[in-house]
């Protein structure tokens, strides 16, 4: 099993201490994935209006969060 599917079952754990690890470790990850895919659409030319519509979230929001600004 590799280390994000580790991740995923220690997210479910009884063992709040392990559980909540688990789900730091994994928001880190998302946070890593989602800036990456942020970047890559925007060097292929995307708005940031697509990129918000892809994510779930507002225009304002995500230029907030990624354009350095």
């Amino acid at each position: 099993m590799d280390q994000t599917a580790q991740l995923a079952v220690a997210a479910g754990d009884g063992d709040p201490r392990k559980g909540l690890r688990a789900v730091a470790a994994l928001r880190r990850l998302i946070e890593h994935l989602e800036r990456a895919q942020v970047l890559s659409a925007r060097r292929m030319g995307w708005s940031w209006q697509e990129i918000a519509v892809e994510l779930g979230i507002s225009r304002q929001a995500v230029h907030k969060k990624y354009s350095g600004g």
